[in-house]
């Protein structure tokens, strides 16, 4: 039978190193969100649904509290580096792990090349007598180094990476107020109320296209369950993951909802050039800041490097998780001495690479083909997390495991988590510009789920949910 500490094994070259420090996993937990979706993508989100995609982030970020809270429940009874893959596993099934933990692997691996690709955008922008493709590959190359040599290497840039992301957004929402309340000579700003008076109000076009841009937000949200991954490389995870899980009601709060408040209350919705240049470059300039794009292209780059260093940090330890499992080639659970997975760093950077390379290189159909298909793997994962955490609520109390950190309003908050997503996931089934996303990521799930049902018969396991043994 599978023990919750999946990743304890006689193996002495498979155990990783507790290098994260708590000032790491701090900033990591804190800054994990902060990606080139906020300072990009959400241009998008708001061009969209106008300032009702304030009840876009709302509903998001409700979602994300919620997911991280019953999350932080079974990491903190029982920290591992598979995080949500392993209590699937545990909790509803051997074919449930497997399936999040390589989907959620396929995610990440695709982020490589869409961050890599932004880094060369900018990049190329400054020096262009030097191929975009080529900074993109030699910032991944970059990036890989330093997850090969410790994690306390990784988690120093990631700390440096994060450390200037929260300046960054800190530092425009504190700008962006004072233009709004006139502090700031020869800087004005419009204001919400009139900006939604002239623009055709609150909800300009409509409440459907709010729940679309609730999808393009969700993309933005993923990576905050992945504090319960890193956490486990740290010397005291349970405490580390319930600090980390209680701030992200904070976090959301400041980053998210009140730096885009500042956003639609400075440039109108309606703006053409709000999804081209982005959101806060646009703010910024109706703003009259001097070298606004510069600024966003230093934040940006900086964002991006920071979403890649993670990126391929996550998708290796989710690989190496696998691999403890049996449900990945067993080279990938090999560590260094320094208790590094080289190997699943190594596989995972290669795939990433080469999608890269793929995208400038073989026709644009097919990358738009691979992004499509890991649309909507940040709802599959919630409802995996909320499916698993019914169950194994029941499990651990049956053990007489005391939960020193609850999910609010058990089980019926969690039932309506599971009914928000189902329900969100058949929105995106009907509407014509997700339905492609959709129906992809769930033909893939299908696809890992039926590979997963084969790979443990053959090894003679049951795919049947299994009991869970006390550590």
């Amino acid at each position: 039978m599978n023990s919750l500490n999946s990743n304890d094994s006689n193996d002495s070259n498979g155990q990783l190193a507790q290098g994260f420090k708590p000032r790491h996993v701090t900033m990591l937990s804190i800054a994990g969100i902060i990606g080139a979706g906020l300072f990009v993508g959400s241009g998008h989100a708001i061009a969209a649904a106008g300032p009702a995609v304030l009840l876009a982030y709302l509903f998001s970020g409700l979602l994300v509290v919620l997911v991280m809270r019953m999350l932080g429940e079974m990491a903190v009874a029982r920290p591992d580096t598979g995080s949500f893959s392993t209590y699937a596993d545990q909790a509803i099934g051997r074919w449930a792990g497997f399936t999040i933990g390589w989907l959620y692997w396929w995610f990440w691996v695709l982020v490589i090349p869409i961050e890599a690709l932004a880094a060369g955008h900018v990049l190329n922008q400054w020096f262009p007598q030097v191929d975009a493709w080529l900074f993109a590959l030699l910032s991944i190359i970059l990036l890989v180094i330093t997850n090969l040599f410790s994690v306390a290497k990784y988690g120093e840039f990631e700390f440096w990476f994060a450390m200037a992301k929260v300046i960054a957004i800190i530092g425009f929402i504190g700008l962006g107020f004072s233009v709004l309340m006139g502090w700031v000579p020869d800087h004005q700003a419009s204001g919400l109320s009139r900006l939604m008076e002239e623009h055709g109000g609150f909800a300009p076009n409509g409440l459907s296209a709010v729940v679309g841009a609730f999808i393009t937000i969700m993309f933005s949200f993923i990576g905050t369950e992945a504090v319960t991954i890193a956490a486990a490389e740290s010397s005291n995870p349970a405490q580390n993951i319930a600090r980390a899980t209680r701030s992200v009601i904070w976090r959301i709060g400041v980053f998210y909802l009140l730096s885009i408040s500042v956003v639609i209350s400075v440039v109108p919705w309606n703006d053409p050039l709000l999804a081209s240049v982005g959101s806060y470059q646009r703010a910024l300039e109706l703003m009259n800041i001097p070298n606004a794009k510069f600024m966003v292209d230093v934040v940006v780059l900086i964002a991006v490097a920071s979403c890649m260093n993670s990126s391929i940090y996550i998708s290796s330890r989710m690989l190496f998780s696998l691999g403890k499992r049996g449900d990945a080639p067993r080279a990938l659970k090999r560590t260094s001495v320094a208790g590094v997975p080289r190997a699943a760093v190594i596989a995972s950077t290669i795939i990433g690479a080469g999608v890269t390379l793929l995208s400038y290189f073989m026709p644009a159909g097919l990358f738009q083909f691979l992004l499509a298909s890991s649309g909507a793997i940040a709802l599959l994962v919630y409802l995996v997390i909320a499916i698993s955490q019914l169950r194994m609520r029941r499990l651990l109390l049956r053990q007489n495991v005391e939960l020193a950190f609850r999910m609010w309003l058990f089980p019926w908050l969690t039932y309506l988590v599971i009914v928000f997503i189902c329900a969100a996931l058949a929105v995106m089934m009907v509407t014509p510009e997700h339905r492609t996303e959709v129906s992809s990521t769930i033909g893939l799930a299908l696809l890992i789920s039926l590979i997963g049902v084969v790979t443990a018969r053959q090894h003679g396991q049951s795919t049947k949910t299994v009991v869970v043994e006390p550590s």
